[in-house]
């Protein structure tokens, strides 16, 4: 299973500030697959990335605490304030421009669909490396309407929350219209894991914090995983794979 796709959790956030430029390029210089972000809209219809709805988590400063949503702010208020990366937010053009690796990007707002079918639509090279993901299906099904060009794929925090769905997680992913599910490690089966692959599904699980999940995800030939120190993972997979 060596060729299991490790992705970097919101860049490298384990060595550098989460969604930032330095973040991306860790990731990147670790040897990822993937690099794991998250869309938002300002309220001047501006892409950048955030996880958060609000700014205060990765506030550098006062200036970037207590603004409210972001949703509620334009772009040039956001890259005015300091973060805990030393500037302002990384709009998507600018992650796009810095990197070359895949992008697995997770829309946070509904909203931002249109405004990225249209972002795409100018960049086709960054849509063929992308992967649209989100936890809500419907989003999902939106993107594929308007950008179908673009994989997508479905999270849910577990395999059970993922069979709550009317349908199961088949319903789910149909609902979607995706081609990757993203599941939590936590109650995940062999059997549960030959199911979705056999559908012609990428299953994704997470989060990978240690040597044993590792071990767990290569018993359960995941497809990918997503981890805060991708050069960890990286060499966690390594040793587990060499030892098959």
């Amino acid at each position: 299973m060596s060729d299991m796709l490790i992705v970097g959790h919101r860049g490298a956030m384990a060595h550098a500030p989460e969604n930032s430029l330095e973040s991306y390029a860790l990731a990147e210089q670790a040897g990822v697959d993937e690099i794991e972000l998250d869309v938002r809209l300002s309220a001047d219809e501006q892409l950048f990335l955030l996880h958060d709805a609000t700014l205060d988590r990765v506030a550098g400063d006062d200036s970037a605490r207590e603004l409210g949503p972001v949703a509620d702010l334009t772009l040039a208020q956001l890259q005015s304030v300091v973060l805990d990366s030393g500037r302002g937010v990384v709009t998507l053009a600018e992650m796009y421009d810095a990197t070359s690796t895949g992008i697995q990007l997770e829309i946070k707002a509904p909203e931002t669909v249109p405004y990225l079918a249209r972002f795409f639509a100018e960049r086709p090279a960054d849509a063929e490396r992308t992967f649209l993901m989100s936890f809500k299906e419907d989003t999902l099904r939106e993107a594929a309407e308007l950008m179908p060009q673009v994989a997508r794929g479905i999270i849910r925090k577990d395999l059970a929350t993922a069979n709550a769905f009317e349908g199961g997680w088949r319903g789910l992913v149909d609902r979607a219209r995706a081609q990757r599910l993203a599941v939590g490690l936590l109650g995940l089966t062999e059997q549960d894991s030959a199911e979705i692959r056999g559908e012609g599904l990428e299953l994704h699980v997470w989060p990978m914090q240690s040597l044993e999940d590792m071990r767990d995800a290569v018993r359960l030939q995941a497809d990918g995983t997503t981890s805060d120190d991708p050069a960890l993972a990286l060499q966690w997979r390594r040793e587990v794979v060499g030892t098959e």
